[in-house]
């Protein structure tokens, strides 16, 4: 595992890249296994390139979301798509890699939302990798027909490259992040 605040590559699926920074002290988490969950998430949609994927403290993704989104205090996770692309086609064309975005999670906010949320820790900071990956991706969830989408799909990979099987009774992801 990367020294906290020190990014690190994680091995992953051909062409994928996830560089992972665990830049907060609130909360022990494995940051190597989030970035291999979401370069798994990236294989699953077919998509290839660099994300980033930094874990922070409240102040910092406060900060954040001010800048960013407008809205005050600290939220749990923030997605900035950087290279987009329509369809794998368009990768051709791409010289040199392929930046995706970034993602910010802090698992102190996560830590709080869990046990209503996604009932544990470790549900909740696998959601919040994966609709990270969904957003760089350009999935959303302003209209509802989006939302259903957006979550069916998390659900799927959640239960692909998480749970490796039926989702646990604690889970409830029709109250999943926005």
């Amino acid at each position: 595992m990367a020294d906290p605040g020190s990014p690190a590559g994680v091995e992953t699926p051909a062409e994928v890249n996830v560089v992972v920074s665990d830049e907060q002290t609130e909360v022990d988490i494995d940051a190597d296994r989030w970035a291999r969950l979401a370069a798994d998430a990236l294989a699953a949609e077919g998509r290839r390139g660099e994300l980033t994927l930094t874990f922070v403290e409240r102040s910092e993704i406060a900060a954040l979301n001010a800048e960013h989104m407008g809205e005050v205090g600290p939220t749990d996770v923030l997605s900035f798509p950087l290279d987009a692309f329509d369809d794998a086609s368009d990768l051709g064309a791409q010289v040199g890699p392929v930046l995706l975005g970034d993602i910010v999670i802090c698992p102190a906010v996560a830590a709080e939302a869990a046990p209503a949320h996604a009932g544990s820790l470790d549900d909740e900071l696998a959601l919040l990798t994966v609709h990270g990956v969904l957003h760089v991706l350009g999935h959303d969830h302003h209209e509802p027909q989006e939302t259903a989408r957006m979550r069916g799909r998390e659900l799927e990979l959640l239960i692909d490259h998480h749970w490796h099987g039926p989702v646990p009774a604690g889970f409830v992801h029709q109250q999943g992040p926005a």
